[in-house]
């Protein structure tokens, strides 16, 4: 089997896969004073401090400069992808897809009427919007057009899950903090709540989107390098409170108040 690991993060005790492909991560661990029984995410060059802004990042910022893996990838303690027996895949299943794919994302999530743009303005702040694509125009005016252009759609690859090979992970996150970091610093938390602070982490999920298709664009990836593969949700999705909420943000302009 090919060397892959993916951390699984989470901030509480749960039910974890026995599979040894998986390595659970307690993000904000730093921060936090409960005593999970999972790898630490402030152990070794770490940006644990930083989860109430930047939730799962953290993880992959941690396993970036952590593991020792020639795959690595990220999923959810209530959120995996699926394997063939409707549970979390399993690392023989992903070893498979491995062998003739590089990239692993989750199964398109569609908004229909809505681009992921006017989705993020109408259920958040469209100032931290606004200065994410100015931060990217500054530092990579290259990707300016292809960013557009994803945002511009009513699809997306979503929650922050993928499994990439080691080197693309390193492009990719050495591309992604450089933004987010710079964004941070420009417009800053300010009297958000709580909810409202974790911005970054919501803002990474349309630039991972942003750069796969800068890197299509260029040939460093190809499509059929990319396997989409289903999300096994664990626990209540709560699927009416989120259309619920989509809608009222659209037509209503009620921005989002909390997580679901």
């Amino acid at each position: 089997m090919q060397n892959i690991r993916v951390i699984v993060a989470a901030h509480k005790e749960a039910p974890m896969p026995e599979d040894q492909v998986y390595l659970p991560l307690w993000v904000g661990s730093a921060i936090s004073d409960k005593d999970l029984t999972y790898q630490r995410d402030d152990d070794g060059d770490n940006i644990s401090g930083k989860n109430p802004l930047y939730c799962e990042l953290t993880g992959i910022y941690w396993a970036w400069k952590n593991l020792d893996a020639s795959y690595i990838g990220l999923v959810h303690y209530r959120r995996f992808f699926r394997g063939k027996d409707k549970q979390a895949i399993t690392g023989d299943e992903l070893d498979k897809i491995l062998s003739t794919h590089r990239i692993i994302v989750p199964k398109k999530r569609r908004y229909y009427i809505e681009s992921l743009k006017s989705h993020y303005i109408h259920t958040h702040q469209a100032e931290e919007y606004d200065e994410m694509r100015k931060v990217v125009a500054e530092k990579y005016p290259e990707y300016l057009e292809v960013f557009d252009k994803a945002m511009d759609r009513t699809w997306g690859y979503m929650f922050n899950m993928m499994i990439l090979p080691k080197e693309l992970l390193a492009d990719y996150c050495g591309w992604l903090f450089s933004i987010i970091d710079q964004v941070v610093e420009n417009i800053g938390t300010g009297d958000r709540s709580a909810f409202e602070k974790r911005y970054p982490g919501r803002l990474s999920e349309l630039l991972f989107n942003c750069w796969l298709e800068y890197k299509l664009s260029t040939g460093e990836i190809r499509k059929s390098d990319i396997m989409e593969v289903p999300l096994l949700n664990l626990g209540d999705e709560k699927i009416f409170k989120k259309g619920t909420a989509f809608l009222k943000a659209k037509f209503f302009g009620k921005k989002q108040e909390g997580s679901f």
